[in-house]
């Protein structure tokens, strides 16, 4: 089907299927049951799954949630390693070929949407950073006013982007100074580029849709499952690998909070609020950031309709693949 796992050979954009959205919406236990139907093999688009040793922290499917399914792109990447969207693509493109090469159907399931966006439509924005630059702008953030200075670094170059992101959002006013740097334009115009630029796959995804007050209660309900499952003593594991908080797999939400409260720096209650706030705070960045790609297609639920949901994903794919 794939010539390269890009282009089929006339050209035609070949289709991708995955099931994305927020974390704790269901996404996996929803690909589980398609892909049981579909003859699929889910390949992961989660950022912090690709490590090894952090089953907890990442929510990685047990065997039981797996049912059998073939995933690809999970633990496998030592916890000290950097990994990026680049090295995803790469990865992510083999995992994609090789499924297809054994008959069987790829399906995407994962809430990073860096990720997706890096294989789906190619790697400009997702490109590994400029380490050397990265570094010089931690370096300023780090001395005492450092990230008034590149707030005012920011608003120099991209106005628009430093009146969104304050001086206190040092990760997002870098990240802005970085995709200047590589680009030359001022974020905005430069993910609107990306948004626009031809795909590599015409992708299809699907999405469930919750209340968020519901799916508030579910992220606190996991954070509570993932204590009851061992998350501090898999932290306190990572602690004595003396894994760095750097662009690893200490940013996991859960490791630095879990670890202040084993350092004594706060109370662990305290942490487990941390863990649930920040939690719900990705989830919300999740949905807004896929409410921006025209390619999701949400379903409304409430938790009881997931079977009839399935129904019209697997029905939607097998009659895509079906015309094609």
């Amino acid at each position: 089907m794939w010539n390269s796992y890009s282009r089929e050979s006339n050209n035609k954009v070949p289709v991708l299927y995955g099931i994305c959205g927020p974390t704790a919406s269901g996404k996996t236990a929803l690909a589980v049951q398609a892909a049981q139907r579909l003859g699929a093999e889910i390949v992961s688009a989660d950022s912090m799954q690709v490590y090894r040793g952090m089953d907890i922290l990442s929510a990685v499917p047990s065997a039981e949630e797996t049912r059998g399914v073939r995933h690809h792109l999970i633990s496998f990447v030592p916890c000290e390693e950097r990994y990026n969207a680049s090295r995803y693509r790469e990865d992510a493109m083999k995992s994609v070929g090789d499924i297809h090469t054994r008959g069987a159907l790829p399906l995407l399931c994962g809430g990073t949407g860096l990720y997706i966006d890096a294989l789906t439509r190619g790697i400009r924005m997702a490109e590994e950073a400029d380490l050397s630059y990265r570094e010089e702008l931690k370096k300023i953030a780090s001395e005492p006013g450092g990230e008034f200075r590149l707030h005012d670094m920011l608003s120099s170059l991209d106005p628009d982007s430093a009146r969104k992101y304050p001086p206190g959002d040092v990760r997002r006013v870098i990240r802005s100074l970085e995709i200047i740097r590589a680009t030359g334009k001022p974020r905005g115009e430069a993910e609107k580029e990306d948004r626009e630029r031809e795909e590599d796959f015409r992708c299809r995804l699907f999405a469930l849709k919750w209340d968020r007050a519901v799916l508030y209660r579910r992220i606190d309900k996991r954070v509570d499952n993932m204590l009851c499952r061992g998350l501090t003593d898999e932290v306190k594991r990572l602690m004595k690998a003396d894994i760095q908080v750097q662009e690893t797999a200490a940013q996991a939400i859960g490791f630095k909070e879990i670890r202040l409260a084993l350092e004594g720096t706060i109370s662990m209650d305290e942490a487990v609020e941390l863990v649930k706030r920040n939690t719900r705070r990705l989830a919300k960045r999740q949905e807004t950031w896929f409410k921006r790609d025209e390619r999701v297609q949400w379903f409304e639920t409430d938790g009881s309709n997931i079977n009839d949901i399935c129904d019209r994903i697997v029905h939607t794919i097998q009659e895509e693949m079906h015309d094609s």
